[in-house]
């Protein structure tokens, strides 16, 4: 029997970005806060230093980081009539554990969702019409608007300390920057990081093709930057090892390095790691969470935790996960349509290659995800869809980010894969490349969904969670239309080899793609269209808020942390501003 702990005034689950976050404002509102995580602590000081980061074997190849496979994972499958299998080791994407979650190993590449992708279903309606939105295609207007949120992305990229250059001030387009994203209120907090030799190649070859390349922000510090909690960030280093690790400059935002260091001097504030979350204990009548269950992983001891308010934080997987194991919100079933609890998953679909230039030196042994150059003249609504046959799109871009040994090296067609003319192939091109992605937008479907798998269980007895996910044709069409327009760019950089890749038919759990997972209690304006309310508020559950990228009603063309940062924050204002002074529905149903 779990043991009951003395109440709290509100729990997190998950200590990400978005569980940080919550937690920080909470306690600015004098709540008492327990922030609960399952994985390790992660304390820069002591993880995040010299010589350890420089490890690609322990975090590239063995995923360090990573959630661990032998205690919790997700069934998947492709399509409904299929037998979903456990993932016994993640590969497409890859969800973070312990503090800072997938906030700790991402690129960094910071992004906002355009104004249109907020009302993206009423666009495409006024547009082309209402009937070309196909009947399977599941997408819906968010219930909040780009100016809305704009004061919450500029708060987001300050705690980050973005580095980037504006294309949109106040309704003023400033050359150099990105003339499609929406009017900001304020620069980004840093100039923009150094571009790379083959991303300078690239923004001249797109230029002169029409496009409009500029570099992209980046949730890394060019300089010194000091954030408005007082933190103060380095500036990067370039050292070609950002990806699936930390920083050791503190350059590369985290919630480890933006927000934890004040939270864990805040005495209103306890961290309790290590601490798996069962089940929240829901009372349907009431409508409302009163607390959750954990088990604590070093000692298997069971604990209940009262609480007055539920902050649901974790990956968009554990999310739609204790949803569904509570009972709160109907289920999603993609033979009638019914249901929102785990509708709408969606990924990030990406494709893209390299080049070679023989005698052409690029140093990719070192850099940051973030020198890198896009246009984004093909992303949602910035382009004509007429008579294309799809919908949605995403931005095109050259990146330097860092080649590792292990895993940056790549060879043109043709050359020998092993032995002797391996090694001289490799000593020939590892630094003469430079790669291409395109990053485009998955619109919901209403086959790609999630539900509790009926077999499998995870090592604390819960059903798991099932994903049933593929591409699509717009997915397809879509992913080939930039693919198309990359390669007259790329040919236009005049290289000795290129190649670039288009995506395989079916999704497949490796090799990595992303980690952009989105959707499963999406936000809506109502209980029949949607798991949460504007404010991220459960319909069901008024003391519940449910924070992250499960809450997409779609993915759009971009890497989602921008957006969720921006909603976090949102979500908090409205907590802090009403919820507290009137606990009820901040939205009537």
């Amino acid at each position: 029997m779990a043991t009951r702990l003395k109440d709290v005034d509100a729990v997190v689950i998950g200590m990400g970005f978005s569980g940080a976050i919550l937690s920080r404002e909470l306690t600015k509102a004098g709540l008492n806060v327990v922030g609960l995580e399952r994985g390790a602590d992660r304390n820069p000081a002591e993880e995040f230093t010299l010589t350890r980061l420089r490890d690609e074997l322990r975090y590239v190849a063995r995923l360090e980081l990573m959630q661990d496979n032998s205690i919790d994972t997700v069934t998947f499958r492709n399509a409904p009539d299929e037998l979903a299998l456990p993932i016994r080791r993640f590969g497409a994407f890859l969800p973070g554990e312990g503090v800072g979650g997938t906030g700790i190993h991402w690129g960094a590449l910071h992004w906002r969702f355009l104004p249109t992708d907020f009302r993206i279903r009423s666009a495409l309606a006024e547009k082309y019409g209402a009937k070309a939105i196909p009947d399977t295609m599941t997408i819906q207007d968010w219930p909040v608007s780009y100016d809305e949120l704009e004061p919450h992305y500029d708060r987001f990229d300050k705690l980050c300390g973005v580095s980037g250059q504006a294309g949109n001030l106040r309704g003023k387009v400033i050359a150099g920057g990105n003339p499609f994203e929406g009017p900001r209120s304020d620069h980004y907090p840093n100039k923009p990081i150094k571009t790379a030799a083959g991303p300078a190649m690239f923004s001249a070859a797109a230029t002169s093709l029409g496009y409009h390349p500029f570099p992209i922000p980046t949730a890394t510090s060019s300089a010194p930057y000091v954030n408005p909690e007082g933190i103060t960030l380095g500036a990067c280093e370039y050292c070609g090892h950002c990806n699936r690790t930390a920083c050791e400059a503190n350059a590369k935002a985290s919630p480890n390095v933006n927000i934890m260091p004040v939270l864990r001097s805040e005495p209103k504030f306890e961290l309790r790691t290590r601490v798996f979350v069962t089940r929240m204990i829901y009372d349907r009548e009431a409508k409302r969470v009163s607390g959750v269950v954990y088990t604590d992983m070093k000692t298997g001891e069971e604990y209940e935790q009262p609480a007055g308010l539920v902050v649901l934080s974790s990956f968009v997987f554990g999310n739609t996960q204790q949803l569904l194991l509570a009972g709160i919100g109907e289920p999603y079933d993609p033979k009638t349509g019914r249901g929102v609890v785990g509708k709408n998953y969606c990924y990030q679909f990406e494709a893209g290659g390299e080049a070679f230039f023989e005698g052409r030196e690029f140093n990719p042994f070192m850099g940051a995800p973030g020198m890198a150059t896009a246009f984004d003249d093909l992303n949602g609504e910035n382009f004509d869809h007429s008579g294309l046959g799809f919908f949605g799109g995403g931005y095109v871009a050259c990146i330097n980010g860092g080649a590792p040994p292990i895993g940056g090296r790549v060879l043109p067609k043709g050359e020998p894969r092993w032995g002797a003319g391996w090694k001289q192939a490799e000593a020939k091109w590892y630094r003469c490349n430079t790669r291409f992605n395109t990053q485009g937008s998955v619109y919901a479907h209403r086959d790609n969904f999630m539900d509790l798998d009926p077999t499998y269980r995870d090592a604390l007895g819960r059903p798991m969670i099932r994903l049933t996910y593929n591409a699509t044709e717009n997915d397809h069409k879509m992913s080939r239309y930039l693919v198309e327009k990359l390669d007259a760019v790329v040919k236009a950089m005049n290289p000795t080899h290129y190649a670039l890749h288009n995506r395989p038919k079916n999704f497949t759990i490796v090799p990595y793609q992303s980690t952009h997972c989105t959707g499963g209690t999406i936000m809506g304006t109502d209980p029949k269209s949607s798991v949460v309310n504007r404010y991220l508020q459960a319909w069901g559950a008024h003391n519940l808020f449910v924070q992250g990228a499960s809450v997409f009603p779609q993915q759009h063309g971009y890497n989602p942390t921008g957006t969720l940062g921006a909603l976090a924050y949102w979500s908090a204002k409205a907590i802090t501003e009403k919820y507290l002074k009137s606990p009820g529905p901040l939205v009537q149903a």
